[in-house]
This record gives C-alpha cells, structure tokens and sequence, in this order.
C-alpha cells in the first residue's frame, strides 16, 4: 500500500505533468514545445535515476525473494507490467551505479563509478548505462588489468554525454579491443576429454548444486537439446533469467522421467521422490519433512509437492526408527487429472501457454487444510507458476467452477483477479 507522503508526491508530480502538458499544449509555440521536449527528457531521466535507486534498496533489502520471487526482475515484470528487457534493464543499472553494502555494513562504492556520475547528473541514460556494463563485462573487456579496464571505464563514461547508446556500444567495442592488444593466450597443447556432472548436497541449508562439463559434442547435445526444448520463454511476460529457465527445464525433464519415463531401477526399487516424515508430523497432517537428495523441505515446497506426487510415505518414531513404508499412491489420480486437463488444458495461470503434460496439479484449498481432491478444488500449474502460487502471495480461487489468481496488494493495490482467456468452444452440429 502507498504510504500518504507517496500518495502526496505522486499528485504533486501529475499537476506538474499536467502544467507542462498544458505549457505546450495546442497554440503554443514551436520553440515552446520543443523546450517541453526537452524538459520531459531531463524528467525522465531523474525518474529513471529514482526508479533505479529504489530496485537497489529493495535488492539490498531482499525484498523480492522475501516475496517469492527469485529474479528482481521477474518482480518488477508482474509489479510494474514491464517486458523482460525493460526490467533487467534497471536491475544491471541498479547494480552498476548504485552504491553498495559490505558484509560489515560499510558503504562500498559503486561498480562502474565513473558511469554511476555522469547518470546522476543526467548526462547518461539507462540505455548508456546498460550498454557500458555490458562492454565493461566482455571477454575482452575481462583480459584488461584492473587498472586498464577502470580506465576504460572512464573513457566510456566520457562518451555517453555525446553517443547515443548504439554508437557508444560500437565505440567502446572496439576501444576495449584495441587495449587488448595480445588478446586471448593461445593454448596449442591437446586438451584432455572429460564428461563429468558433480551433485553436491548443500549441509546448511537445503537443496544443492549442479556442476558439469562435457567435452564430448554428442554426449552435450543431447542434454542441450532436452534443456532448450524446454527453456523458451513460456511467453511475452516471461521474466526468468536464462540460467532460471535452464535449471528449471532440468529440472522439469528429469520430473518428467520420474513420473513417465524409463529409468534402471536403484536399489530395488524405480526412482522417485522419498519422503520421510515423523509420526507426529504426520499426526499434524505434515508440516515439515525430508527428501532422500534434497534435505529438509520447507513448509511451502513441502505442500507443493504433495499437491501432485506419487508419494512413498515412510514414517518414523520420534527416535527416528521406521515405522512404517507405505505403498506408492498418487495424490491425484490419472481419472481426475484427465478431467483437470480438459477444463484448463494446461497452465491456468494467465500469460502462461504450458501444455498439459509438463504441468503439475495443486490444490486450491490445501490439503492440510482439509481441501478435497475433487475438480472443483484443482488446477493445472506448470512448475514455474505452482512454485509462484505456493511461495508468494497471489491466491487461487475457484469461481463458477473456473480457476481465477488474485495478485499481491504490492502487484496490484485493488487485487484485481485475473484470469487466462476462456477457449472458445465450437458448437456440435
């Protein structure tokens, strides 16, 4: 919600906005209008500046991952409606020129200093910003002595009052070029073939990492080919950073494995999720539990999943013994899922066109809570949205038996629900 000195600025902006509109307005000299011009492009770049200022504080703050959101710019997507370049934009601006904080608190200085100054005081803008950090983060750009690269870091910054962003990106390409003279060291020695992926669990926290590097083309091609075809932007909203979409389309393909594919059996049994969980959890209907890889799951990821697994329940004593190892079951089984598919016919979350079979079910009311698994209580996500719905604060409800989202009050002050357009259906006969 807006706090009233925001809502005080904000009307004091739209009457001055609405003085210049009127200043030239109809009958106003030519010379009049184009002084408007000018002034509405020193506004805008103090509002860019001040936009700026503010995705780095919230940064610094955590603000979005305290949200649910694991990009600040997949935040400011769905809070400002920008398009994906629009919101990366002010996010590298926000880490290029803005002043940071160390560990112990401290202020440390900005990345791009010279550049951080010449924004400031309007000479700059975001397009200059962005196109100065990327040439500052090319590989030849790299190779320079700190001392070197500062300096062209200055030169670039001393341009961007006079080029535009395109000249100043051809500019600064080949000034970095030209101070990386030797270029890239060459290497003539044979390098040797290695294939390796590295799992390794994480020991505070849960989760893990995944390391790899395949030298062999056609052993790399194959993972590429699994991972692209499911790493494409789910459409124009999209605002997951390509490593996001990668890592999930891993983890989405090796999910669609798991439920439908082929895998040797390990260690008697055919791969699958492995929940353990005590028996008074359970007798609390499951608020914490485990993964066999994946350590301790969170009370979000934890409903997540039993939204739509197939489950193995083995329940322990309070000294940890098994007690019990249940038989797979399905939270949701195939007969209702099928008639999930018909209703929604992939990911109901609006903007999103996921299709069915990389799609996950998750119940409206959860089922600790007591939420049937019944149609009326069901609705299709695909991996990205079901993890928004369940680790965020946009809401799912059923309304005239079709799935609507309401956005968090700070995405939308009135929460205004939103639905994904219904399919036109073609009449019989």
């Amino acid at each position: 919600m807006h706090t009233g000195s925001v809502d005080d600025a904000r009307d004091r902006l739209q009457a001055d906005v609405a003085q210049l509109s009127d200043a030239a307005g109809p009958g106003a000299a030519a010379d009049e209008v184009i002084a408007a011009l000018t002034v509405c492009e020193e506004v805008r770049r103090s509002m860019d500046r001040a936009m700026v200022g503010m995705v780095a504080d919230l940064q610094r703050r955590g603000v979005f991952a305290e949200r649910g959101y694991r990009s600040p710019a997949g935040a400011l997507g769905d809070l400002l409606g920008w398009e994906r370049f629009e919101a990366r934009r002010r996010v590298v601006a926000a880490e290029s020129v803005c002043e940071e904080v160390g560990l112990d608190g401290s202020a440390l200085p900005a990345r791009l200093p010279a550049t951080a100054t010449v924004f400031a005081a309007g000479e700059a803008g975001l397009r200059h910003v962005e196109v100065i950090a990327r040439v500052l983060d090319s590989a030849p750009a790299r190779r320079l002595d700190p001392e070197t690269w500062a300096g062209a870091e200055v030169q670039l910054a001393d341009k961007a009052a006079v080029y535009t962003p395109s000249e100043l990106h051809t500019w600064g390409t080949q000034l970095v070029e030209i101070l990386d003279q030797d270029g890239a060291e060459p290497d003539d020695s044979p390098r040797p073939q290695i294939n390796e992926v590295r799992l390794t669990r994480f020991r505070t926290r849960p989760g893990g990492k995944l390391a790899g590097r395949f030298d062999d083309a056609a052993m790399f091609d194959s993972i590429a080919a699994v991972v692209d075809a499911g790493a494409a932007p789910r459409d124009a909203d999209d605002q997951r950073s390509v490593p996001e979409r990668q890592a999930e389309a891993l983890a989405e393909a090796c999910g669609q494995v798991l439920s439908r594919g082929s895998l040797p059996e390990t260690g008697g049994r055919r791969p699958q999720l492995m929940v353990t969980v005590r028996l008074e959890d359970l007798e609390r209907r499951a608020s914490v539990a485990s993964l066999e890889f994946g350590g301790r799951l969170t009370p979000q990821t934890l409903r997540q999943l039993a939204c739509d697994a197939a489950v193995v329940p083995v329940v322990l004593s309070g000294t940890g013994v098994p007690l019990d190892v249940g038989r797979i079951s399905r939270t949701v089984p195939d007969g209702l899922r099928r008639a999930v598919v018909v209703r929604d016919g992939g990911c109901a979350f609006p903007g999103c066109g996921r299709p069915p079979s990389w799609c996950e079910i998750h119940h409206v009311r959860e089922w600790q809570h007591g939420g049937p698994t019944a149609l009326g209580n069901l609705v299709m996500l695909c991996a990205m949205h079901h993890r928004l719905v369940h680790h965020s604060l946009w809401e799912v409800r059923m309304v005239d038996g079709l799935p609507e989202f309401v956005p968090p009050s700070w995405i939308d002050r009135e929460r205004r629900p939103r639905r994904r357009p219904s399919r036109v259906v073609q009449p019989v006969g």
